[in-house]
């Protein structure tokens, strides 16, 4: 028999436990209401986070309304794109000198703008761009879950609008923003291997470690640790509370299924503890995995 490669062993670990428990899941009660469900996702369109686990699809059904985190609709597709570029005389070779935007150009690679509109772009939204895998147009696992729940009929409530969601990346300050694109465009070799350890913690349920990830996104780079603490503020920590207060009246009705990101859940600005100091009881259902996780990692 041949011998098996142990970077295929973990690929097979992370698959089979895909299949049957990807996300960590919540379930969230209050007396005489009927329960809703809280569902941590992550904005990732790889496969092994894209199945969605039976815990889940039963949560969905017993579900009337889907709230995640942004609904957004062709028409209002436009407004993003327009939010993300300047309107004014500024530009983005404010930032960057002529070398930085053609190596931006050249990461960017298909994927930039026409001429006209690179010029325009907002610092924030090069990050983006970034940080969106190259020739990647497969569904995250955001849109399955809004699909899901339009196949089961359910009414969908987005927590955020367009223009919040842009508002929100404006407020990161632009040191910040000039400093995370020139990390992300150095650094583009570890992108894909920070991916990969993002995975392994999401299909783990470790939200721990999720955070951690995070937080360290510029690997123990001093210089550049207050840029990921004020991108993880403005986006993580301040829409939370934005969504806790939005959820505020749907969860008076019970069987609201709320869809976001899993960095929103955790820690005491998280929506784990927002909710519970409106009063609610929220269990975990799908639990940390961590001696499953513990044996994949020796397998590496």
């Amino acid at each position: 028999m041949p011998r098996v490669p142990r970077a295929a062993l973990v690929a097979v670990a992370l698959a089979l436990g895909a299949a049957a428990h990807a996300g960590p899941l919540y379930r969230v009660e209050r007396a005489g209401v009927a329960p809703s469900y809280l569902y941590g996702t992550m904005h990732s369109s790889d496969p092994r986070v894209t199945t969605l686990p039976a815990p889940v699809l039963d949560a969905l059904a017993r579900s009337r309304r889907l709230a995640p985190e942004l609904v957004m609709g062709e028409g209002e597709l436009p407004d993003f794109i327009a939010g993300a570029s300047y309107a004014d005389a500024r530009r983005l070779a404010d930032h960057f000198d002529a070398e930085t935007l053609a190596a931006i150009r050249a990461a960017l690679g298909t994927r930039a703008p026409d001429d006209a509109t690179f010029a325009r772009l907002k610092p924030w939204a090069v990050m983006l761009l970034l940080a969106q895998p190259a020739g990647d147009q497969q569904a995250t696992l955001d849109a399955v879950v809004i699909d899901s729940a339009r196949r089961r009929g359910l009414t969908i409530i987005g927590l955020e609008l367009p223009d919040e969601q842009v508002a929100s990346f404006d407020t990161i300050p632009l040191a910040s923003q000039v400093a995370l694109v020139r990390w992300a465009l150095a650094h583009r070799g570890a992108l894909a291997a920070d991916h990969e350890a993002a995975v392994r913690a999401f299909l783990a349920r470790d939200l721990v470690r999720l955070r951690s990830l995070a937080l360290d996104a510029a690997h123990g780079d001093a210089a550049m640790r207050p840029h990921v603490e004020a991108l993880l503020r403005h986006l993580v920590d301040d829409r939370s509370a934005l969504m806790a207060h939005r959820l505020f009246l749907p969860l008076r009705d019970g069987r609201v299924f709320v869809s976001v990101g899993a960095l929103h859940l955790d820690g005491p600005k998280g929506l784990v503890a927002l909710l519970r100091a409106q009063g609610y009881r929220v269990r975990r259902l799908l639990r940390v995995r961590a001696r499953r996780d513990a044996r994949a990692r020796m397998l590496e």
